[in-house]
């Protein structure tokens, strides 16, 4: 079946659809990606990539056709709003030039913005096919939860743009069980959503002892407690800064941040105004293929979301990344993300949004013994096996997707 992926983000991008794309090709789909110019998360162009220039990549046998749009900058309101217009315009003036023939499906990867979904469903009506959008990022809550939108009408308006998106998805994709209501609730009919959540690349897996990264990177020695991801403003590192000063005397405590983001500048310039150097690391960002063999390097790792009905919705994709190679995990999260953690044994749940509360827990971790964190990294990549494996995954969505080509064909 030939398939179209849209998708605001790809490859060299760091996004799970790059993977899940691979998965399908090994599948025997032939499938083409519509998405838009690497700028993710620095806010530029990556090297060699330009307005008007290099609209077509092969990723590994995969063919990527990027469409312009306006790069997101400082990350600012307005520049992601541009960022996500400017998508939305080029991706539905381009896309039906530039991915021409017909297609048995199209698939929806939306982290953020919901906005993708435009393209997707013009690209529907010209082709006749049906379309399933995989939700990462609910809409409009996150927008309130992160303060990028606080006007009252402006949310009604993104609300009433959700409900029509959702309405014309054929099939409705959720991360999280937690999504089940609020979809269900913009009149979205139940029987169309189904859960599929997020795994991690094969790449994740357990690393044993000492590693080459080990000697090739400015890595402190220690008790090491890792993040990994996005710096920005849902991670509240405004809490882990606190209680990296509550714990700053255990000089052989040190906080580990591999990453990058819109809040990475406020953090650095935090660490040097409390005096935090010593003990909190800014590592930058670095290449998914070397993540498995820094998370060896940590004794913890450390996942945060602030205090928000939303965030407790959600489990965020570090976490199957941490599961999967068999790392210990402090969880700073409420909901779904911490009933993860919880039912594989994999770490400690201290509440979000309290410093105290998480420096507890890193001398918690800090107390126990290799041993005993090694048997919580093992329970956890034990329940990845059996709740995030990518290939069972990619199984249940390769049968998902010949259903709903065949009821397409029945009703064309």
């Amino acid at each position: 079946m030939k398939i179209l992926i849209v998708t605001q983000y790809f490859w060299p991008e760091g996004f799970r659809i790059n993977d899940l794309a691979l998965g399908l090709r090994d599948k025997g789909y032939e499938v083409t990606v519509l998405t838009g110019k690497p700028n993710y998360p620095g806010g530029k162009f990556f090297s060699g990539y330009g307005f008007w220039s290099h609209d077509l990549d092969d990723y590994n046998g995969i063919r990527v056709v990027r469409v312009p749009l306006i790069p997101r900058a400082d990350g600012s309101v307005v520049r992601l709003t541009l960022n996500y217009l400017s998508f939305v315009l080029f991706a539905s003036l381009l896309g039906p030039l530039r991915c021409r023939g017909r297609f048995g499906l199209i698939f929806v990867y939306e982290p953020s913005p919901i906005t993708v979904g435009l393209p997707a469903l013009l690209l529907k009506k010209l082709k006749n096919a049906p379309v399933m959008f995989w939700v990462q990022d609910l809409w409009p809550e996150s927008l309130s939860a992160t303060g990028a939108i606080r006007s009252a009408w402006v949310l009604a308006l993104v609300e009433r743009l959700v409900r029509y998106i959702y309405r014309g998805c054929d099939r409705i994709l959720v991360q999280s069980m937690a999504f089940f209501s609020p979809i269900k609730k913009l009149s979205v009919n139940a029987d169309k959503i189904f859960y599929f959540p997020n795994s991690a690349e094969q790449l994740y897996q357990p690393v044993t002892g000492e590693n080459k990264l080990s000697a090739t990177v400015s890595i402190p020695g220690g008790f090491r407690v890792m993040f990994a991801g996005n710096i920005g403003a849902a991670q509240d590192f405004g809490m882990i800064l606190a209680a990296a000063e509550m714990l700053k005397t255990h000089s052989d405590i040190h906080w580990v941040l591999l990453g990058d983001g819109r809040m990475a500048k406020w953090v650095r310039e935090q660490v040097e105004k409390r005096e935090l150097s010593a003990t909190v690391h800014l590592l930058g960002r670095h290449p998914v293929e070397k993540m498995p063999g820094y998370f060896a390097l940590a004794d913890v790792m450390l996942v945060t979301l602030k205090k928000d009905p939303i965030f407790s919705m959600t489990i965020p994709a570090k976490v199957q990344s941490y599961l999967a190679c068999a790392r210990p995990i402090i969880a700073a999260l409420q909901g779904e993300g911490a009933r993860v953690v919880k039912e594989a044994g994999a770490g400690l749940t201290p509440e979000p949004e309290d410093p105290k509360a998480l420096a507890d827990a890193v001398l918690a971790m800090y107390g126990l013994s290799a041993a005993e964190r090694e048997a919580m990294g093992r329970r956890g990549r034990s329940y990845f096996e059996r709740n995030f494996d990518r290939d069972m995954l990619i199984d249940r969505l390769d049968g998902w997707m010949t259903d709903l080509k065949k009821e397409n064909a029945c009703a064309s």
